[in-house]
């Protein structure tokens, strides 16, 4: 059946999260002395488990606001490397991070190009893990958002990927059928396995070179450019 749309991932998919993460992890080390016992690659890690945790268990549950979350997040890298972590010095470090981050945002290169190619085709809409204001403050920023005919984001439906239920509100919003749609992603927990267990088809965006845990599940795309040729691989 050709595909009648196309889901995309946000995070790491059409945003590029971890670069524009990198980029304000750099500076906020250069600038706080007691980061600098470790390289950037380690603290890159240890913030990356940290994200992760206060994220799902916290920023998606409710029980902390993204700010407060990102000031749980440094007080812990602080105490991490055996730093005091008054919590003046944490807010003022969180808060240098937001505004570094903020600065450096920066769309996945190709992402702005395929969509427009994708959307002379057909329809399209983003599943996200995150929260609706985040998620419409990065569409808006790159011009994507008016590209996107359905937003549906983790927090405000309540369900979260890979429940095969989240993939479902946005067919359904959209007025498809799961045979009808492609989803694009790179997590394969989340994007992939939840997609194909919703019944979409699903392109695996690997742009680390990572092994494919199943090349029968789904398509695999290194980039998203030249968009004509990545279009095609999505939508055959």
């Amino acid at each position: 059946m050709p595909a009648h749309a196309v889901l995309f991932d946000l995070d790491d998919t059409l945003f590029d999260h971890r670069a524009t993460l990198r980029t304000a992890l750099a500076a906020v080390r250069g600038e706080v002395p007691a980061f600098q016992a470790l390289d950037l690659d380690d603290l890159e890690r240890r913030h990356g488990v940290l994200l992760e945790e206060l994220h799902h268990a916290g920023v998606m549950q409710g029980v902390m606001s993204v700010d407060q979350s990102r000031e749980e997040r440094f007080r812990r890298l602080l105490e991490g490397v055996g730093a005091p972590a008054p919590p003046g010095l944490v807010a003022s470090v969180a808060a240098r991070y937001r505004n570094l981050y903020a600065a450096s945002r920066r769309p996945v290169p190709g992402a702005l190009a395929l969509l427009e190619v994708l959307g002379r085709r057909v329809r399209l809409g983003v599943v996200s893990n995150n929260i609706l204001a985040e998620q419409e403050a990065k569409l808006a920023e790159f011009g994507m958002r008016p590209l996107v005919d359905v937003l549906v984001v983790s927090a405000e439906e309540g369900v979260a990927k890979p429940d095969p239920a989240i993939f479902r509100i946005a067919l359904s919003r959209l007025g498809i059928t799961p045979g009808e749609a492609v989803m694009v992603g790179d997590s394969w927990p989340s994007d992939i396995v939840g997609a194909t267990r919703a019944g979409l088809r699903a392109v695996w965006l690997n742009r680390t070179g990572e092994p494919c845990p199943d090349p029968s599940l789904a398509a695999e795309i290194q980039s998203l450019e030249p968009a004509a040729s990545v279009a095609q691989v999505i939508l055959s």
